[in-house]
């Protein structure tokens, strides 16, 4: 078996949304606004976040961490979006789809790392704010960002490993603008089950117990938070909450049902798929530098320092 057919590399064809006609500026305009607003909103919060010093805590540190992985996912995905919706036809080498895809796992992978640890950041500073300081040091805080993202970066490279050795006999035009593991799976042939079970016991022991592990924080954080006296400190501490728990359903309500119907809704319309695999990529980039920049005054106070200095 074999990747190639003849002498050509093989080749993948991406699509774009059914029903919508490729080299559509209708399409291409609001996504590319859709990316100068994610590089703008990131990168501001990276910048905002170095520049204030009484923002170097943990809880910012993980939040640095947090629009690192959201600009990463979004530039894996940036050049293949606009390319489909600007030239006909757009097709992707076997090797560079198996390189997008990869980065694009990883970064999902060290996001929704992220997302626990800024859950466990929340629960010690409610639950116990006196030992905050000493449970959540620097070298801690350094520890988890690193683990992290060696487990993004190595819990999917045997997926890569796997796909690389599949041959493809099949139609091949994948359900998306870019390349995610199970839309290539469908089109190999041969045993595709080591990688498929593969795929989705990364997904649960990733993506599933991470989920688990966020909801019992919050389980946790919501029973202090109700045995609090003061109204003012319930407030509180629900605001300080209300940031993190947008971010959490932005990125697992689209990633778990895209993986659930790509495995088990195939009866499903392609224009399905092809929004929840948009929403997962697109939207929590965009708007989580929006949901904590509006919730965190010294955030705002920065970035408008910068816009005055720019005007």
């Amino acid at each position: 078996s074999s990747n190639r057919t003849g002498s050509s590399p093989l080749t993948l064809i991406l699509t774009g949304i059914p029903g919508v006609a490729v080299s559509s500026p209708w399409v291409a305009v609001p996504l590319c606004c859709l990316y100068l607003l994610m590089l703008l909103g990131n990168c501001s919060l990276l910048w905002a976040i170095r520049a204030e010093h009484s923002l170097h805590t943990p809880m910012f540190q993980f939040l640095s961490m947090l629009a690192l992985a959201d600009l990463g996912l979004s530039l894996c995905t940036l050049p293949t979006v606009l390319a489909v919706f600007c030239v006909p036809a757009t097709s992707l080498p076997f090797r560079a789809c198996l390189a997008q895809m990869y980065f694009i796992h990883a970064f999902s992978a060290i996001e929704s790392g992220v997302l626990v640890a800024m859950a466990f950041d929340r629960f010690v500073a409610i639950c116990h704010p006196l030992r905050y300081g000493s449970v959540l040091s620097g070298s801690l805080v350094a520890g988890a960002g690193l683990l992290i993202v060696l487990r993004g970066f190595c819990v999917v490279l045997p997926v890569i490993i796997l796909m690389a050795r599949m041959p493809f006999c099949r139609a091949r035009v994948l359900s998306h603008s870019f390349c995610l593991h199970q839309d290539v799976l469908r089109l190999a042939c041969g045993d595709v089950r080591p990688s498929s079970w593969y795929g989705l016991s990364a997904v649960i022991l990733t993506k599933g117990l991470d989920s688990l592990a966020i909801l019992l924080s919050y389980v946790l954080i919501l029973r202090a938070i109700l045995g609090t006296v003061s109204p003012g400190a319930r407030a509180k501490a629900f605001s300080t909450c209300a940031c993190h728990l947008c971010a959490v359903l932005l990125f697992y309500i689209p990633l778990i049902s895209l993986s659930v119907i790509h495995r088990f809704g195939r009866h499903l319309s392609p224009l399905t798929l092809t929004l929840l695999a948009d929403a997962y990529l697109l939207v929590p980039p965009v708007l989580n530098p929006l949901v904590y920049s509006w919730k965190t005054k010294q955030i705002r106070r920065r970035i408008l320092l910068l816009l005055c200095r720019r005007g």
